[in-house]
């Protein structure tokens, strides 16, 4: 496979790059996550759902759901209807599987279908999730706006990204792992040498921290707030819709 770089290529947008991209290591996503994370992914997911806590959340959307492992953990959320979305149609057969083997196919219902262009109805969901999914929109600032658009006012919206260690040594540590270890593993365990090469790029090119508020700031949100996680490693982002 070639190597894919978004922000390069003229022969295809970065929607179609990031949607090949995905099918193409679809079956070994799960694996690769847990164990280039040493499982700590498995802990942010939770995290990130604690912060829905308090709050009567009947229907929920998780964005770029992927294989639905953040969907699945939302389902924790007493009677929750959830609804995934993604543009993998290989990454949703493996999640829809795994929703199936877990008897959840009742209560989660995954679905191909575009970030920056949903189609569901406005003012529908109690919260809307995305985990490692916003870097990847071609038009972040469409993504969020639909995201507010399909919340019922009030609703919240949790967004879990990866972002970039400020802090002696882990910053050096961090930079040096994404930019030579990950990529080495990556192609050896997926066969894919661009999707580990795109995902440091990505995330170099994201604006996170308060940058990104800024930005969620102006598609629609409210009492935006920054939660950061494992040294800064990833961080959760939380808003309100206005």
């Amino acid at each position: 496979m070639e190597q894919v770089k978004p922000d390069k290529t003229k022969e295809a947008g970065k929607k179609e790059q990031v949607e090949a991209m995905f099918d193409s290591i679809a079956n070994r996503y799960d694996f690769l996550n847990h164990f280039l994370s040493l499982g700590i992914d498995k802990i942010w997911r939770r995290t990130a759902i604690k912060m829905l806590s308090g709050r009567k959340i009947e229907n929920l959307l998780d964005v770029a759901t992927g294989t639905g492992d953040f969907a699945i953990e939302a389902s924790k959320i007493p009677g929750v209807k959830i609804t995934g979305i993604d543009i993998s149609e290989n990454m949703l057969a493996i999640g829809k599987e795994k929703v199936q083997k877990i008897g959840l196919a009742n209560r989660i219902n995954l679905e191909h279908g575009d970030s920056e262009s949903l189609k569901l109805e406005t003012n529908f969901f109690d919260a809307v999730t995305v985990a490692f999914g916003v870097r990847n929109f071609e038009n972040l600032q469409q993504g969020l706006s639909e995201m507010n658009r399909v919340l019922k006012p009030g609703g919240v919206a949790v967004i879990m990204e990866f972002s970039k260690p400020a802090s002696f040594p882990f910053k050096q540590v961090y930079n040096f792992y994404f930019k030579y270890i990950l990529p080495i593993i990556g192609r050896i365990i997926s066969k894919d040498k661009s999707a580990y090469i795109y995902l440091p790029e990505s995330v170099k090119n994201f604006p996170d921290g308060e940058e990104f508020i800024r930005i969620f700031s102006e598609a629609g949100f409210k009492n935006c707030s920054i939660k950061l996680l494992t040294f800064g490693v990833a961080s959760i982002y939380a808003g309100e819709k206005k």
